[in-house]
């Protein structure tokens, strides 16, 4: 980048980036050159369209001092430009246009949006709106709300690791393939660098690499990082963005992550132009890169090789593909599978692209599914691996084009698991089916706890149970999250490939044939239902219905109503032991109405023998909730047959 990008322009030039990254223009100039430009102030949104592909890059213009303009643009800058030629770039319908301001002034506070932090919160993680592009859905994740995140997060890691002034914290950063990716990192980046920190960035990464980056011991990679930061927004779309925040003890919890964000908006109410540009000289001097995954990438190959007896390929003459979705997995294929010896002929997907144009990178997505299942059975595959956008979920679809995801997956790798630690406990979220806990006690003798939905919790109720002496080495749930105790607890969704992995190369190792067959065994006499669907019943929270109160008080009540109204019902019956919201079984099979973690849903899960039995069932709860008016019941009653 040239000392000074803009000094070409035509003042009377419009260009166009979010109204939330209106910052005097005057305080990247100083960081980058020391001087104060004095003729642009830059605002607005603005997304260009260019590539071989005309596909819409990651190309939102802030100006940071780090971060390189696409190319059309830098080619722009190095000589006199023209409004007309840059507007022949900023193609609609996501730019708007403003005049420059030639007049700003070198020391004015920079114009920030007003942004209700703590609606950033997504349970234990950070979530948000990060670049314009969908309809209604305005940003309330720019730049300068990271850049605050960034400092908060600072200052509870100082606190939380206790530090004083001669100890230097260091922070990793990582980020999956979303458009916005850059900018957050380089944002949080220079809130982490102006609070004093340490910052490498590692740029594309899966969320378990960060995690794993806080225990990892080598200086030559700049480990162990005191804390770690994955942004990703997981399988939403293209729009979304968020946080993940590790240390060594593992992921942040819900209290954590209210606590950061508290003091993320205090911080970001004392932005001052000389603090911001202060940030970005700091971020300009002490920002490292290191290539972290290569450490993260041989430990897996590592731990295939143990398993098999230290062969150097034990996976010599498997084939097997890897689907992506155009997330930060493609790693896996030449990274992992290759050194030991798979074919890999037949992986799609994985060059990073944060639009996702081929489908959502989610294990629980039907498209996505179907997509890995027909690249085994087109390439004749032993196996088929997909992962999440951000590889902690994953799933696998074995020679025949069976899926092992939701139950299967978790049937699969309980069965792993209990081989190798027998009568162990097996944690699952809520929604596993009947089926699933005939198969973990009476087929394979372990115990089946069924807790709340949401990783962290599955995983915190795991730890909690070997705390008061009941032994689990396995917590997962049906959307693909799976941690291991010899994992410190990780939901790596990697290294639950790994285990799968371990299985085929150890049977190839004592001389069993047949492929993935040995791992389509593991699950045989597993009962599956028939039929099984998800209704989502939204409550409306304008309704009068709720007389001002929350969805959550309303979302009670129905529960409630629910649960005495099954005590009246013959053919129904309660679960005896039950964590999260009504779990009721009957006509074979069984339902389960609770409320959703963070959304005014509540959420029906029914499974049955055959679809009659399945409305019957949900007769029985659209006849306990009908007197609810506030509560959304179109779908239940489009399922039972009721107008």
């Amino acid at each position: 980048m040239h000392d000074n990008p803009m000094k070409t322009l035509n003042t009377n030039l419009r260009v166009s980036i979010s109204p939330s990254q209106q910052f005097n223009f005057h305080r990247i100039m100083a960081a980058i050159s020391g001087k104060i430009a004095q003729n642009v102030f830059v605002s607005h949104r603005y997304q260009q369209q260019f590539g071989s592909h005309g596909r819409t890059r990651d190309s939102y213009c802030s100006f940071a001092p780090y971060f390189s303009l696409p190319s059309p643009l830098r080619k722009l800058t190095s000589t006199t430009a023209s409004s007309m030629q840059f507007r022949t770039l900023l193609k609609p319908p996501y730019y708007r246009f403003i005049h420059c301001n030639a007049s700003a002034s070198a020391t004015a506070v920079p114009y920030l949006d007003k942004i209700d932090f703590l609606k950033l919160q997504n349970g234990s993680d950070i979530r948000g709106v990060a670049v314009d592009g969908v309809e209604g859905e305005a940003v309330n994740l720019p730049e300068p709300v990271a850049e605050a995140i960034g400092a908060a997060f600072a200052a509870w890691l100082v606190e939380k690791k206790k530090a004083d002034a001669s100890q230097h914290l260091r922070v990793s950063i990582g980020h999956d393939s979303r458009i916005s990716a850059k900018l957050l990192q380089n944002a949080i980046s220079r809130g982490l660098a102006g609070a004093g920190l340490e910052v490498v960035q590692y740029g594309l990464a899966s969320t378990p690499a960060m995690f794993n980056s806080t225990l990892t011991k080598d200086e030559a990679f700049l480990c162990p990082a005191d804390g770690s930061i994955m942004i990703t927004a997981s399988h939403l779309p293209f729009n979304r963005n968020g946080f993940k925040f590790f240390t060594n003890a593992g992921g942040l919890g819900k209290a954590d992550i209210k606590d950061i964000l508290e003091r993320a908006a205090d911080i970001y109410t004392q932005f001052t132009e000389e603090s911001l540009t202060n940030s970005a000289r700091k971020a300009l001097l002490s920002i490292k890169k290191v290539d972290y995954m290569f450490v993260y990438t041989s430990d897996l190959v590592k731990a295939v090789r143990k398993a098999a007896g230290n062969i150097e390929k034990p996976l010599e003459g498997f084939h097997i593909v890897v689907d992506a979705g155009n997330g930060a997995g493609g790693f896996f294929a030449a990274k992992v599978l290759e050194p030991l010896g798979a074919i890999t002929s037949g992986s799609q997907f994985l060059e990073p692209d944060g639009l996702f144009p081929n489908h959502i990178p989610n294990p629980e997505d039907k498209t996505a599914m179907k997509a890995i299942t027909q690249a085994v059975l087109d390439n004749k595959a032993d196996l088929g691996i997909i992962f999440d956008t951000d590889v902690d979920r994953s799933a696998a679809v074995d020679f025949t084009g069976c899926e092992f995801n939701r139950n299967r997956l978790i049937a699969l790798m309980a069965a792993i698991v209990l081989e190798e630690h027998p009568g162990t406990t097996i944690v699952t979220d809520s929604v596993t089916s009947d089926g699933l806990t005939m198969f973990i006690e009476k087929k394979l003798g372990g115990r089946h706890h069924r807790f709340k939905r949401g990783y962290k919790n599955v995983i915190d109720e795991a730890i909690r149970l070997n705390s008061v002496g009941e032994e689990s080495h396995l917590a997962i749930e049906t959307s693909g999250h799976g941690a291991l105790k010899e994992n410190h607890w990780l939901d790596d969704g990697a290294y639950l490939m790994v285990k799968i992995l371990n299985k085929l190369a150890s049977a190839r190792a004592s001389g069993k044939v047949g492929g993935s067959k040995v791992l389509t065994d593991l699950i045989e006499g597993l009962q599956e239902p028939t039929f099984a669907i998800e209704l989502r019943l939204k409550i409306n929270q304008n309704h009068p219905d709720l007389k001002g109160g929350s969805f959550r008080e309303y979302g009670e009540a129905v529960l409630k109503q629910l649960e005495n109204s099954v005590g009246s019902d013959p053919n129904l019956h309660k679960a005896p032991v039950n964590y999260e919201g009504v779990r009721v079984s009957g006509y074979g099979g069984w339902f389960l109405l609770r409320l959703s973690l963070h959304d005014p849903v509540l959420p029906l899960n029914i499974e049955a023998p055959s679809n009659g039995d399945a409305v019957k069932l949900g007769l029985a709860v659209l006849a306990a909730v009908k007197e609810f008016a506030g509560l959304d019941t179109s779908a239940l009653n489009k399922f039972v047959g009721v107008s």
